[in-house]
Protein backbone atom coordinates (compact mmCIF):
# COMPACT_ATOMS: atom_id res chain seq x y z
CA UNK A 1 0.00 0.00 0.00
CA UNK A 2 1.94 2.97 -1.49
CA UNK A 3 1.80 6.70 0.19
CA UNK A 4 2.84 9.98 -1.14
CA UNK A 5 3.33 12.27 1.64
CA UNK A 6 5.43 15.91 2.08
CA UNK A 7 6.53 16.76 5.20
CA UNK A 8 7.62 20.42 5.82
CA UNK A 9 7.88 20.51 10.28
CA UNK A 10 7.82 16.63 10.82
CA UNK A 11 4.41 16.54 12.02
CA UNK A 12 3.28 14.61 8.69
CA UNK A 13 6.85 12.21 8.99
CA UNK A 14 6.33 11.06 12.71
CA UNK A 15 2.60 10.49 11.66
CA UNK A 16 3.45 8.04 8.53
CA UNK A 17 6.70 6.62 10.52
CA UNK A 18 4.17 5.70 13.14
CA UNK A 19 1.41 4.37 10.99
CA UNK A 20 3.93 2.35 8.86
CA UNK A 21 5.36 0.74 12.22
CA UNK A 22 1.71 -0.40 12.53
CA UNK A 23 1.41 -1.69 9.34
CA UNK A 24 4.11 -4.02 9.86
CA UNK A 25 2.68 -5.08 13.35
CA UNK A 26 -0.62 -6.02 12.07
CA UNK A 27 1.18 -7.55 8.75
CA UNK A 28 3.01 -9.50 11.17
CA UNK A 29 -0.38 -10.93 12.93
CA UNK A 30 -2.55 -11.03 9.75
CA UNK A 31 -1.06 -10.93 6.09
CA UNK A 32 -4.16 -9.58 5.18
CA UNK A 33 -3.15 -6.50 6.19
CA UNK A 34 -0.49 -4.48 4.16
CA UNK A 35 2.60 -2.99 4.71
CA UNK A 36 2.71 0.86 3.92
CA UNK A 37 5.37 1.66 1.37
CA UNK A 38 5.56 5.46 1.95
CA UNK A 39 7.76 7.91 -0.33
CA UNK A 40 8.27 12.09 1.21
CA UNK A 41 8.22 14.17 -1.70
CA UNK A 42 10.89 16.82 -1.55
CA UNK A 43 11.32 20.32 -3.34
CA UNK A 44 14.15 18.10 -5.65
CA UNK A 45 12.12 15.21 -5.86
CA UNK A 46 12.21 14.34 -9.68
CA UNK A 47 8.55 13.86 -10.77
CA UNK A 48 7.72 9.96 -11.84
CA UNK A 49 5.37 8.43 -13.39
CA UNK A 50 3.39 6.36 -10.38
CA UNK A 51 2.40 2.87 -11.91
CA UNK A 52 0.07 1.39 -8.42
CA UNK A 53 -2.40 3.31 -6.43
CA UNK A 54 -1.43 5.25 -3.59
CA UNK A 55 -2.62 7.67 -0.78
CA UNK A 56 -1.27 11.25 -0.43
CA UNK A 57 -0.87 12.97 2.80
CA UNK A 58 -0.71 16.90 2.83
CA UNK A 59 -0.43 19.24 5.90
CA UNK A 60 -1.69 22.47 5.46
CA UNK A 61 0.31 25.54 5.26
CA UNK A 62 -1.04 28.60 3.30
CA UNK A 63 -0.72 32.24 2.49
CA UNK A 64 -2.03 34.15 6.01
CA UNK A 65 -6.11 35.25 5.89
CA UNK A 66 -8.72 33.13 6.68
CA UNK A 67 -8.83 30.53 4.09
CA UNK A 68 -12.67 31.51 2.90
CA UNK A 69 -12.38 34.96 1.19
CA UNK A 70 -8.27 35.70 1.28
CA UNK A 71 -5.41 33.31 2.86
CA UNK A 72 -6.54 30.05 1.15
CA UNK A 73 -3.12 29.79 -1.85
CA UNK A 74 -1.13 27.00 -0.94
CA UNK A 75 2.79 27.47 0.46
CA UNK A 76 5.38 25.12 0.96
CA UNK A 77 3.38 22.44 -0.20
CA UNK A 78 3.45 22.38 -3.59
CA UNK A 79 5.86 20.05 -4.71
CA UNK A 80 3.29 17.26 -3.78
CA UNK A 81 0.70 18.73 -5.87
CA UNK A 82 2.61 18.70 -8.78
CA UNK A 83 4.31 15.28 -8.39
CA UNK A 84 0.49 14.07 -8.84
CA UNK A 85 -0.43 16.46 -11.36
CA UNK A 86 2.24 14.75 -13.28
CA UNK A 87 1.25 12.57 -15.97
CA UNK A 88 -0.93 10.46 -14.97
CA UNK A 89 -0.40 9.95 -11.32
CA UNK A 90 -3.30 11.55 -10.21
CA UNK A 91 -5.64 8.36 -12.30
CA UNK A 92 -3.83 6.40 -9.07
CA UNK A 93 -4.61 8.32 -6.24
CA UNK A 94 -7.26 6.93 -4.28
CA UNK A 95 -7.63 9.84 -2.15
CA UNK A 96 -5.97 12.31 0.54
CA UNK A 97 -5.39 12.12 4.01
CA UNK A 98 -4.74 16.14 5.11
CA UNK A 99 -3.23 17.40 8.40
CA UNK A 100 -3.15 20.66 10.39
CA UNK A 101 -3.76 22.93 13.59
CA UNK A 102 -7.36 22.96 14.70
CA UNK A 103 -6.78 26.64 16.14
CA UNK A 104 -6.67 27.96 12.36
CA UNK A 105 -10.51 27.34 12.17
CA UNK A 106 -12.07 27.33 7.94
CA UNK A 107 -7.82 26.81 7.30
CA UNK A 108 -7.92 23.02 9.26
CA UNK A 109 -6.73 20.66 6.32
CA UNK A 110 -7.47 23.09 3.56
CA UNK A 111 -5.03 22.00 1.35
CA UNK A 112 -6.23 18.61 1.45
CA UNK A 113 -9.78 19.47 0.34
CA UNK A 114 -8.26 21.29 -2.42
CA UNK A 115 -6.32 17.96 -3.57
CA UNK A 116 -9.54 15.97 -3.57
CA UNK A 117 -11.29 18.78 -5.59
CA UNK A 118 -8.75 19.32 -8.10
CA UNK A 119 -8.17 15.43 -8.62
CA UNK A 120 -11.20 14.49 -8.21
CA UNK A 121 -10.71 12.34 -5.38
CA UNK A 122 -12.03 11.76 -1.69
CA UNK A 123 -11.11 13.38 1.42
CA UNK A 124 -10.66 10.11 3.76
CA UNK A 125 -9.58 11.53 6.75
CA UNK A 126 -7.74 14.18 8.55
CA UNK A 127 -5.60 14.30 11.70
CA UNK A 128 -4.18 17.58 14.29
CA UNK A 129 -0.72 18.03 13.88
CA UNK A 130 1.05 14.58 14.39
CA UNK A 131 -1.91 12.48 15.22
CA UNK A 132 -2.45 10.12 17.88
CA UNK A 133 -2.86 6.78 18.16
CA UNK A 134 -6.26 6.03 17.98
CA UNK A 135 -5.93 8.31 14.83
CA UNK A 136 -3.21 6.33 12.91
CA UNK A 137 -4.88 3.27 13.93
CA UNK A 138 -8.79 4.23 12.57
CA UNK A 139 -6.92 6.00 9.35
CA UNK A 140 -4.27 2.97 8.29
CA UNK A 141 -7.80 0.87 8.76
CA UNK A 142 -9.76 3.17 6.56
CA UNK A 143 -6.75 3.25 3.90
CA UNK A 144 -6.81 -0.81 3.98
CA UNK A 145 -10.28 -0.75 3.29
CA UNK A 146 -10.16 1.43 0.27
CA UNK A 147 -6.97 -0.27 -0.96
CA UNK A 148 -8.82 -3.18 -1.18
CA UNK A 149 -11.92 -1.77 -2.98
CA UNK A 150 -9.20 -0.80 -5.68
CA UNK A 151 -7.65 -4.15 -6.04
Amino acid sequence: MNILYISISGNTRSFVTRMHALSEQKHAENTDFPIIQSKEIHDNSLEAAMTEPFFAIVPTYLEGGNGVDNGDQEILTETLREYIAFENNANYCLGVIGSGNKNFGHQYCLTAKQYSEQFDVPLLADFELRGNNSEIETIYEQLVAEWKKAQ
